[in-house]
This record gives structure tokens, sequence and C-alpha cells, in this order.
């Protein structure tokens, strides 16, 4: 068995990137390689075909290394709830919750189930790429580490620090990290990797030699920015980086609400992918008045997230649009509050809720997580999703996964917008009730194929601008 740890010197620095690209390039040259992150927190997530739930991120990782998810890739993950509270999942289950103040010393057992799983997933493949978690020199958690140098350290595993230089400071930040790292940490450094790099090489290359001078680690490579590539997310409702249409003119609006606790935001990306449609991810009424379209997406706290939607005047809009007959989607938390009722004595504790009425559906939160992948068909399109809630949605079915009521439309399923047909279905059905000139291009190409073709850039960029020679020699000699 062999392994790597990937950190970073910061959230969002480009772990998860080099990890799928690394998973995908070693995948490519026949190694049975497979990603695994200790602790992954993030409200994206996704449903394994055996019915656990993993971080977004390590399901994609898996794809890159063609390889079936499962909960052993992401034993851990915290779905935040609050600021101060998270819901813990644990091999793919619902496994309570954790406070802020339990963060940095309550959690062994989290530890001892996330080093079990590594220790699975390592006797049954030759190399598994780890992906860190925010940043290794957070010196006040590392007596509870067990993402990072907690990690590394209990399994001998060489580590990659990554740095993003497009935003400044990735220089002293690799210098930092490493300062503040423990004497027996630092042992394990094996290297960095400048990330999002614009410009001339020979520009930068004094910097890093200072750098590799000042902490011992020699450099792996420097990857440049990449336009085209985005990886699915794990913090923020955000969409893809890709130009609306290719290029072309947008033609549908689609305006979605960024809600506070916002889940499984990755709903939105193949909308965003789709020639002619241009996505917004708001909380500004007049765009989501204005739109073709607007998205309430998942959400971790639904009847908190109502609330805050009230309080800033969208619901005003949602309900304007509906008495219109102008498009709304609610999706999973965003069906629940467009139903008459929700009863939650589960997530928030509140109890009855009204909702927004504008789909007859009401809602009933039960202690049990709903986990899936269902099926289904729309207008002579296969339609498939995943299914992640507490909340049990009653209403007439009309629509995947749930109901319609006109230009209102209400779904608990995650991911249907991925499936082609149905998602070039629908948005028809949008623009003939708001006229706009927008039509589905016949040779869009699939947003699956589009995702694959990402991470084959991605791949290509780690080969050409890493030295995955030296990097697998570190893995091999662990």
């Amino acid at each position: 068995m062999s392994g790597l740890l990937v950190c970073g010197t910061s959230s969002d620095a480009g772990k998860s990137l080099v990890v799928t690209g690394l998973c995908r390039a070693w995948a490519r040259a026949g190694v049975d390689v497979v990603p695994f992150k200790s602790q992954n927190m993030s409200n994206n997530s996704m449903v394994c075909a055996d019915g656990s739930e993993i971080g977004r991120a390590q399901w994609l990782q898996a794809q890159a290394a063609q390889v079936e998810a499962s909960s052993l890739m992401n034993p851990v993950l915290l779905k935040p709830g609050s600021d101060r509270r998270a819901f813990v999942v644990v091999r793919g289950r619902p496994a309570g919750e954790l406070q802020a103040g339990e963060y940095a010393t309550g959690r062994r057992h989290l530890a001892e189930a996330a080093y079990a799983a590594f220790e699975e997933l390592a006797g049954s493949h030759h190399l598994v790429v780890c992906e860190g978690a925010g940043s290794p020199a957070e010196v006040n958690l590392r007596a509870g580490d067990y993402t990072n140098m907690g990690l590394a350290r209990r399994f001998g595993l060489p580590t990659l620090v990554v740095a993003d230089i497009d935003r400044g400071g990735a220089l002293a930040a690799l210098v930092g990290t490493w300062e503040l790292l423990e004497p027996q940490d630092r042992v394990l450094m094996a290297g960095y990797v400048v990330n999002k790099f614009r410009g001339d090489e020979d520009v930068l290359a004094p910097g890093l030699a200072v750098v590799s001078e000042r902490t011992g680690m020699p450099w792996l490579g420097t990857l440049p920015w990449l336009e085209d590539v985005w990886l699915d997310s794990e913090d923020a409702l955000s969409t893809a980086r890709w130009v609306p249409g290719d290029g072309t003119t947008p033609s549908l609006r689609v305006a979605v609400v960024r809600f506070p606790r916002a889940s499984n935001a990755t709903d939105v990306d193949a909308l965003a992918a789709e020639p002619g449609v241009e996505v917004r991810v708001t909380t500004d009424t007049s765009v989501c008045r204005d739109a073709d379209l607007l998205v309430l997406p998942g959400s971790r706290s639904t009847v908190s997230d109502l609330a805050w939607l009230r309080q800033r005047g969208l619901a005003g809009v949602v309900l304007e649009r509906v008495r219109a007959q102008r498009p709304v989607l609610g999706v999973c938390g965003g069906y629940e509050m467009l139903g008459t009722r929700i009863v939650d004595t589960v997530e928030s504790g509140v109890g009855v809720v009204d909702g927004l009425g504008a789909l007859p559906a009401t809602t009933v939160f039960g202690p049990d997580k709903v986990l899936g992948r269902p099926t289904g068909a729309w207008q002579g399109h296969d339609v498939a999703g995943y299914e992640i809630h507490h909340g049990v949605v009653t209403a007439e079915p009309s629509f995947p996964g749930g109901t319609r009521a006109g230009s209102t439309y209400g779904t608990i399923w995650h991911g249907t917008l991925e499936c082609d047909g149905f998602r070039r279905a629908l948005l028809t059905e949008v623009a003939h009730a708001t006229g706009s000139p927008w039509r589905a291009a016949p040779d869009a190409r699939p947003f699956a194929a589009r995702r694959e073709a990402m991470v084959d850039a991605l791949a290509d960029a780690v080969t050409e601008h890493l030295d995955l020679d030296a990097l697998l020699d570190l893995a091999r000699a662990r």
C-alpha cells in the first residue's frame, strides 16, 4: 500500500483540485488509486450506490479515479446547521451533532472511525491519495487533528502542501505553514505545489528558491490558472466559471437564491453549463423578480432559511411570481418552503411553521434521514436524482420527486438537472411561459461529458506541470 496526503495553506487553496487531477492521471496510467478525506465539512454531499452519504468532492474524486464511491473515502462528514452546531455523518449515516466547543477536543471517536476507514481502504488498493482539510498549521486544533498532520503522522504519509498564488501571499503562506508545524510534522512535509499561476514562471522562480531554502521542502510543480476547469464546490453556493452559453448571448436568465444555509448547491451547475442560459446566485430582490426562472435550492436549515427569506422580502417576490405564473423551482428544502406547512421538531425544533403556500404540499420532519438514488420519467425523458433529507413531503405527484402547480415546480430530489433531456424540457417550458427566445442547442454537449472533459483537462495539466514520478516515488516510499 502507498499513500500521499495533499494539504493546503488555506481552505480552497486547491487541495480538491490536485487530488482529483492526481487520481485521474494515475488511473489513466493503470495505477489502482482511490481518494480519501478523513473529515469533510460541507453541506454539499452525494449519495453513493450503497445508500451512504459522502462529501460531493470525494464522490467526484472517485469518478476521477474510475472507482465506485463509498463511505470509506469520506468516513466523517460534518454538515453545518448553524455557526455553532454541525450534524455528524459517520460512514455515510447520521451520527448525532457536534457543538463548536467540542471541535478541538471532542472528536476522538470520529478520529478512530476515520483511521479505521483509511486502513480498510488502504488494505484493498495500491495507492490512497488523501485530501486534508483547511490548513495543517491550525495549531489551535492540532491536538485533536485527524485530517491533516494527525493522519499523516499516524500512517507515516508524505505530505504535499498546495498554495493558491492567485490570492497573493502564497510564498509567505508556505513558509508560515512550515514554521507553525511541530518538528515531528515537518519531517513528513515532502514538497509543495503552487496553484493558479498566471504569468512568467521565471519571475516566480527566485521566490520558490527562497521557500525551498527556508523550509527544505522541494518545489514539485506549478499549476497554471485553468479557465475552463471547475470542480464541485464544498463550501459555498456558486456556479461554475463556465461562460454562459459558451460565449453566446444569454437569452434565458436564472436567479438562484443564496440561502445562508444552502446545501447541495451543485444542483444548479448544469443550468450554468447550458448554452444560452445565464445563472446568477443572488439575494437581490430585483434580480429574483426579473429572472425567467427563480430557483430556491436546498437548505440545511429549512425553517431558518424560510424565516430569512421572509425577512429579506424575497418571500414576497416568490409569491408575486407564483401569482403571475412566472416559473419558480424549489429543490428539497426550497420545495419544502413552497408548501403550505412544515412540521419540524427535529432539525430546528420550532414545531409547526406556515410555508409559502405556493404548492399543495406539507412537510413533516422525522428523526430518520432519507437517503436514496430514485429514478423516474417526465415528458418522455428519464430522470435520476438522489435524496438527502429528514423532511418527508406529502403531495400529489405530478413532477419528478415532487409536484407542480402551473409554473411552480417542486422536487425533493437533488441532481435531476444533470439529466440532459429533462433539464432542457423544463427550460423549454420556462422559455415558453416567459416569452424567452431560448431554445435548446441541438449540438450541446451532455453535462456528464462536460464534467468528464474538465476532469481530463485537469489530469492533463497535472501530468504536464507536476513531477508525477517524484510524487509517486514519495507515496511508495512511505
